[in-house]
């Protein structure tokens, strides 16, 4: 536990100044799990990718740095992260990370929880700060109180990715070639289904993005783990001929958003529109119960280059642009160097 930032017998509330309540940082141990995941379910911000559950599948790939925070003894925050040399990442292990806080928390708070973590991790030798900014349509209630922190403490954005989302209850209409794609499977019998078929995902998978160099973040052990965890989160669609996996989508579900973590199709399942069938069906699943459908990003190389087809493909569906930020603090006066995220 640290030393909070604000002195507990310099609280005061004077000139119109709220009153400042003693701000404690604890580092999370595996004992407070059920206290972390309890901070995390009642949060304005937070998903079951900032559960501990999620978070510990892979931890042996990260030095855990997370913090709980107090404020007179009862946690009200959470910030899940770990060290990459003389940073902190805000989190690797997850796409979107950051401070994770309740309808309760009040801007000042914030400013001064943030003040608190800089301070936290400048004794421990940190040299900045990596944060990974959770996109607004991700909150259960607004909750950008972080990035006014981060802007007043001096943070400077050095990367934006550009994703997409469809807003369900004003949907804009297909495009024609979208139309066109999404009913050409019945012409050719492919039909969808949802199952566990996760091996096979994962070789077609793997197949698609081969091309380019990559491969998946996760195994095939790690997805299955995952499906195991979240059996009511986590779901697997895909569309087959004749037996035959033809494109597939892992999905994500953040109750108030369905988010496609995975989407592949094979070049067969391109000519019959396999994928696009398979995106459709979400969608109209999804409308009555989510406000939004969200796409992965359609950038690369830090945000710098824009995958302008992967991005058109998914405008037909009447997705728009979301940005995703990742801002750094700097600790200490000099330049800092970036980890890998």
């Amino acid at each position: 536990m640290t030393r909070p930032l604000t002195n507990p017998s310099s609280n005061f509330k004077d000139a119109g100044r709220p009153f400042r309540a003693s701000i404690e940082l604890v580092d999370f141990t595996a004992s407070q799990k059920l206290i972390w995941d309890r901070v995390v379910h009642d949060s304005k911000n937070g998903i079951f990718l900032h559960s501990r559950d999620y978070l510990d599948y892979h931890a042996h790939r990260f030095v855990e740095k997370s913090v709980i925070v107090l404020i007179g003894g009862k946690p009200v925050a959470v910030f899940p992260c770990n060290r990459v040399g003389n940073q902190i990442i805000s989190h690797s292990g997850i796409t979107y990370g950051g401070l994770l806080y309740g309808k309760g928390i009040r801007a000042a708070t914030v400013l001064d929880i943030f003040r608190n973590l800089v301070e936290h991790f400048r004794q421990t030798g940190v040299t900045s700060i990596i944060y990974k900014a959770i996109p607004h349509i991700f909150h259960k209630y607004p909750a950008e109180e972080d990035i006014y922190a981060l802007f007043n403490l001096g943070a400077r954005l050095y990367r934006r990715d550009i994703s997409s989302a469809i807003k369900l209850n004003n949907r804009i209409k297909y495009s024609d070639s979208r139309k066109c794609a999404i009913n050409k499977h019945k012409k050719f019998g492919v039909y969808l289904i949802e199952g566990d078929f996760f091996s096979d995902f994962h070789d077609l998978l793997s197949m698609v993005i081969m091309k380019f160099g990559a491969e998946p973040v996760h195994s095939l052990e790690e997805l299955c783990r995952l499906k195991g965890l979240f059996p009511e989160k986590i779901r697997l669609i895909g569309a087959f001929k004749e037996g035959q996996l033809l494109a597939g989508a892992v999905t994500y579900d953040f109750t108030h958003v369905l988010h496609t973590q995975y989407l592949a199709t094979s070049s067969r399942g391109r000519e019959v529109g396999a994928l696009d069938a398979i995106i459709a069906r979400l969608i109209e699943e999804a409308a009555p119960t989510h406000n939004y459908v969200n796409f992965g990003i359609s950038t690369e190389h830090n945000g710098q280059h824009l995958n302008r087809g992967l991005i058109f493909q998914k405008e037909g569906f009447g997705a728009r642009g979301l940005v995703h930020d990742f801002y750094e603090l700097n600790l200490i006066d000099n330049s800092p160097s970036h980890a890998l995220l």
